[in-house]
């Protein structure tokens, strides 16, 4: 496997824990619904970025020369964030993750405005903002925290439970 290839594997979260059925539940408020998103989007952070990625590919199909301007802004997206496994460094300062993403969406949808397609693009990242909304909100955030380093320390951890000295 190429380090690219491993690198893009390890900033994304697995698939199967990503779209895990029994993980989907109907959070009991609001509270709760902003709660799992903000944890979520966290965790998930990007697989979410790839999930909007998507969207905005797919509604491209038609639209050959933006097709072709996507790529290569994605080629960007590979290089620049989806193959690093610690954070980008420019002029010997680190740049967080989240100002990366940003420049590259901005990048993306200023690029993709001027091909003439910014109705696709406003509806598809509209449509994939929706979509990672949703899941956020809908998938349960239980096994996140059992995942964490601290999964010991909660009381009905499988792992063990913290007892006092």
């Amino acid at each position: 496997m190429s380090t690219t290839a491993e690198s893009l594997t390890a900033t994304l979260r697995p698939w199967r824990d990503f779209l895990e059925p029994t993980s989907l539940s109907l959070p009991a408020s609001i509270s709760e619904a902003t709660s799992r998103v903000s944890q979520n989007l966290t965790h998930f952070f990007s697989n979410y970025a790839l999930v909007i990625l998507l969207a905005l590919f797919l509604s491209l199909l038609y639209h050959p020369l933006s097709l072709i301007v996507f790529l290569l802004i994605f080629a960007a997206w590979l290089f620049l964030f989806f193959s690093r496994t610690e954070p980008l460094s420019l002029f010997g300062l680190t740049l967080d993750p989240r100002l990366v993403v940003g420049a590259l969406a901005l990048l993306t949808l200023v690029a993709l405005i001027f091909t003439q397609v910014w109705l696709n693009v406003v509806v598809s990242v509209l449509i994939g903002a929706a979509l990672v909304t949703l899941h956020a909100a809908l998938r349960a955030t239980d096994d996140l925290l059992r995942d964490s380093p601290y999964g010991s320390l909660l009381p009905d951890s499988p792992r063990g439970a913290y007892t006092g000295v």
